[in-house]
């Protein structure tokens, strides 16, 4: 009894352990939600388009009026020395030009004199405050330009932002359904070592009743290493998929992939559709369009500060009654020379503006290319699928027909290890196949600029692999 009570919270905790250890299900389309709302590179990039958004809403009365109140208080103290000398000389030629000199006077008077000079000095606060406008009335397009640039700007950000988002489906589905194949060649593998070491404790009888010989013994055994070996490396390989798969998904645990390996045994719609489609939605080409309009606006910019600017102003004391002082008029401004080299400069906007056309025309090319490359890869894999069939059912009946020899004594253990083992590979390259179509599958749609056209043909695929 005390044994029991010891031995079933010990089994409890076992279990426990082992249900922890094991990879959490998911599938396709929950690990696409749970990737956008994680992905640092993504929130990169989201923050980078909101950012530059805002900018551009910052500017939008970039070149408008603009009012300010200034105001100021100070003390001071002011010291004014007069020399007065000039004015004693004066007033002595003065007294020689009376009727009767002063001195000459019954009681004579002296001709008053100031002081040789006089310091007059002051200390006071002053408090001023006025109100000033500035209105723009003609710019040469400037502010027009500066506007145009921002918001090109933004609008390149959206396109990477929309591009980063386009490319983690691609990696997404490489590394979700790179786990998933990755844990059916573990299990066909692991299937394979317990076939072996089937087949050579078999062969071990055999060779103690003297029915084979021992080189065919040492084959056995050597089959089963082997066995042992590609088993131990694929339930690796496996481990580590499932570990880079929860890694993009920020995942603290590793995760086990539901959604299975699929294939469309109908062809894909014509190649053309997905170029089109391509030509109108790929973020790259809406990144090399604002790319080119931020160069067409630099361009402007630089042809607007070329042209004179006229605006109005107007400045007030802030100050009741009549005595207020104030100002309003209208200006302009034209710089005749400037230390630039401005043909040179309106050369190397006009350049830009070329580069950005060029660029544009070369991306076109390069996506449709990108586009004939992907649904050309997905074609080829997608029948090279279908035409495995044939391998897939010679491998089988091999091993049907080694199980049976093996039986009757017309084939030896090492013969159906072999046929096995090939049935695990034709499996294993059949499941690769499908990957490849899964990969460029989900390549061809992002180049068409809808990543969510792979979940759709995840959704009405025909051909599914069974998980392991």
């Amino acid at each position: 009894m005390n044994m029991l009570r010891v031995i079933a919270p010990l089994s409890v905790l076992v279990c426990a352990v082992s249900t922890q250890a094991q990879p959490a299900a998911l599938d396709y389309g929950a690990a696409w939600q749970q990737l956008l709302g994680r992905s640092e590179r993504l929130a990169a990039a989201r923050s980078a388009s909101e950012g530059k958004a805002q900018q551009a809403q910052g500017l939008r009365y970039f070149g408008g009026p603009t009012v300010g109140v200034s105001g100021a208080y100070a003390a001071y103290h002011a010291a004014l020395t007069v020399d007065l000398s000039s004015v004693n000389d004066k007033l002595g030629e003065l007294d020689q030009h009376l009727p009767v000199p002063l001195e000459n006077l019954p009681i004579p008077l002296p001709v008053p004199q100031l002081p040789p000079r006089y310091t007059y000095s002051r200390d006071d606060t002053i408090a001023t405050a006025s109100i000033s406008a500035v209105a723009p009335l003609y710019l040469g397009g400037a502010a027009d330009a500066v506007r145009g640039f921002a918001d090109a700007q933004a609008a390149e950000a959206r396109a990477d932002e929309r591009q980063t988002e386009h490319q983690l489906s691609s990696l997404l589905a490489q590394r979700y359904f790179g786990a998933q194949l990755a844990r059916r060649a573990a299990a066909l593998r692991t299937q394979a070592l317990a076939t072996v070491e089937q087949h050579d404790r078999a062969a071990e009888k055999l060779l103690a009743n003297g029915a084979i010989a021992r080189v065919e013994r040492l084959q056995a055994s050597a089959a089963l290493d082997e066995a042992r070996r590609n088993a131990r490396k694929a339930q690796s390989d496996a481990e580590l998929a499932e570990r880079a798969l929860a890694s993009l998904l920020a995942n603290p645990q590793p995760v086990a992939p539901s959604s299975p390996l699929f294939v469309q045994s109908e062809p894909l719609p014509p190649m053309n559709g997905f170029v089109d489609q391509a030509l109108l939605a790929h973020p790259g080409l809406a990144k090399v369009g604002a790319k080119k309009a931020q160069a067409e606006h630099l361009h402007e910019a630089a042809e607007g500060l070329r042209k004179p600017q006229v605006f109005a102003f107007a400045q007030r004391e802030l100050r009741s009654g009549d005595q207020a002082n104030w100002v309003a008029g209208i200006g302009a401004r034209w710089t005749l020379f400037s230390s630039l080299d401005r043909g040179a400069m309106d050369a190397a906007s006009v350049a830009q503006v070329e580069q950005a056309r060029h660029s544009d025309a070369q991306a076109r090319a390069d996506i449709a290319l990108l586009v004939e490359r992907q649904w050309r890869a997905a074609e080829q894999a997608r029948q090279a699928y279908l035409s495995m069939d044939t391998a897939i059912a010679l491998a089988d009946e091999i091993v049907h027909l080694r199980s049976v020899g093996l039986r009757e004594g017309t084939s030896t253990p090492l013969e159906r290890i072999e046929a096995d083992v090939n049935l695990a590979k034709a499996q294993t390259e059949r499941a690769q196949v499908a990957y490849e179509y899964v990969t460029a599958l989900a390549g061809l749609y992002e180049a068409c600029g809808r990543p969510e056209g792979f979940a759709e043909a995840l959704a009405r695929a025909d051909i599914r692999i069974p998980n392991p």
